[in-house]
């Protein structure tokens, strides 16, 4: 890559919609925890516990990396110290905008109960929006699983309560070959009732199907999409409906969701793509890296990937006066840079 772009992609202001909490933890913070809670164990350990290896078979095995955070994140004082600083990576990428997600049913092991999980990830979050430039919000995920219908419920009733006040939405995540989409219309059918916008995981293990099922039930974005390649009266469909996909290239890649990566074809259809990083530290990865990627393997240009953020900031879960805002601050720069040029 030349080395003028690679500048370019480290400057640009970015919109990440698809981020999980759970899996972007910083290998050494979770080693200092560790270490003082007397584990015997190294940062390299920790490093490979917690990022996936090449030989990674499927989403299932990519998921079994959330052992380890999901196991230290139990306590507010940890969840607000990884929420700030997951906030305090992506500034340092010149991210302005983030929804960071994570299912706060996964973290109640050591009896917090939901407010109080989601209220320290706020306070985080809020500590990192007062310190550095960047604006942000927290979509809490709903859970594929068995006999977990109490559990999201609970879910959806606490994004209600801090809806427009750290929270903007909700989402459905697990594993989607296993416990497919359509048996959560329940849950979701409370979200829309309540008016709590939701993107949901849907077309990354599975194919359309699962995707039809999440618009359907009234899904504002989807996370993932990528198999709505398979289907072209689908592709129609978002295309028509405004849609945006919340695509993760390296993921996808990992997880076996794609074997050549469409992300290329669909924004050339005319499907509103956004480009994210899923887990910074479970896909060794983050949006500097998704950017390269790219531009190093599709005829994607900087200018795509430019309008690809206002694709994002349109799709944000946020008012129309927020996203005003953050679309003149990439028209700024916008307008900077080719001053420069």
């Amino acid at each position: 890559m030349k080395k003028e772009n690679l500048e370019e992609i480290k400057n640009m202001p970015k919109v990440v919609l698809h981020l999980h909490l759970d899996g972007s933890l910083r290998p050494e913070t979770v080693y200092n925890w560790l270490k003082q809670e007397k584990n015997d164990v190294t940062l390299e350990e920790v490093k490979e516990k917690l990022m996936v290896d090449k030989d990674c078979r499927d989403l299932n095995q990519y998921l079994q990396k959330f052992n380890l955070p999901l196991k230290v994140l139990q306590t507010e004082e940890h969840i607000e110290q990884a929420t700030y600083e997951l906030f305090e990576d992506l500034a340092k990428q010149n991210v302005i905008y983030a929804e960071v997600r994570f299912a706060p049913s996964l973290h109640i092991q050591e009896g917090l109960p939901y407010e109080r999980v989601v209220e320290s990830a706020i306070k985080g979050m809020s500590r990192a929006k007062e310190e550095l430039k960047i604006e942000g919000n927290l979509l809490l995920c709903c859970m594929r699983g068995e006999d977990n219908t109490l559990s999201n419920l609970t879910t959806v009733a606490t994004a209600k309560k801090y809806l427009n006040n750290g929270v903007c939405g909700l989402d459905l995540a697990g594993a989607e070959a296993l416990f497919p989409t359509s048996e959560f219309a329940d849950i979701f059918k409370v979200a829309k009732e309540q008016n709590i916008p939701f993107t949901i995981h849907a077309g990354e293990a599975e194919g359309p199907e699962s995707i039809k099922n999440a618009l359907e039930m009234g899904a504002k974005r989807i996370g993932h999409g990528v198999r709505c390649i398979e289907d072209p009266k689908l592709v129609r469909e978002l295309i028509e409906k405004e849609i945006p996909l919340e695509i993760c290239p390296i993921s996808n890649l990992q997880t076996k969701a794609t074997g050549e990566h469409p992300i290329e074809e669909l924004y050339k259809k005319g499907i509103k793509v956004s480009i994210n990083p899923d887990n910074d530290t479970v896909s060794n990865t983050n949006i500097i890296e998704e950017y390269k990627w790219v531009l190093e393997h599709t005829n994607l240009t900087i200018d795509d990937i430019a309008k690809m953020n206002k694709s994002a900031v349109r799709g944000a879960f946020i008012s129309p006066q927020e996203k005003a805002s953050l679309i003149a601050k990439l028209n700024e720069y916008k307008k900077d840079h080719n001053k420069v040029l």
